[in-house]
């Protein structure tokens, strides 16, 4: 019975603390001029642009290869953009502190016209989701739409090196 009483006091602390780390996430506002600003504080480095929305399963797919890369290369800059308004917050925290991504540079869309934002980005995207990009250190990019696999992600991940 002790052991029980153990337990279900650890699971409570544990829901606790990861609920406390998940109200910590820093999210940036993604505006006008912020994809420059990504460029900008990553120059001259390999980067990774994730974008994802939490009514996309794919996305959530692609979260655990994202998590997996990121624990093993974890000199890459990976930026995290959930391209939900600001209504969804707390599903966009629930999810990244879920999928243990609070570490990575996240931030949320945060303009009235979406649109503007995603022409900002790429004028060849539409919107489809997940939408990753790989930059080499050149900031030279290749997009890819859809959930990719950790052979996928090493594959682009491995070009840009060259």
């Amino acid at each position: 019975m002790k052991i029980l009483r153990w337990l279900v006091w650890v699971a409570c602390v544990l829901a606790g603390w990861h609920s406390a780390v998940a109200d910590e996430i820093a999210f940036k506002p993604f505006r006008i001029d912020s994809y420059r600003q990504i460029l900008a504080e990553s120059a001259h480095a390999p980067l990774l642009l994730a974008i994802w929305s939490v009514d996309c399963p794919s996305c959530l797919k692609d979260m655990k290869n994202l998590r997996a890369l990121h624990e093993k290369h974890p000199e890459l800059k990976i930026v995290m953009l959930a391209v939900d308004d600001g209504e969804a917050l707390p599903e966009i925290r629930r999810i990244i502190g879920d999928e243990r991504l609070a570490a990575l540079d996240n931030w949320v869309f945060a303009d009235e016209n979406p649109e503007k934002l995603r022409y900002e980005i790429d004028p060849a995207w539409f919107g489809e989701l997940p939408r990753t990009y790989f930059f080499d250190a050149a900031h030279r990019r290749t997009g890819k739409s859809g959930a990719l696999t950790m052979d996928e992600f090493e594959a682009e991940l491995a070009k840009l090196k060259h």
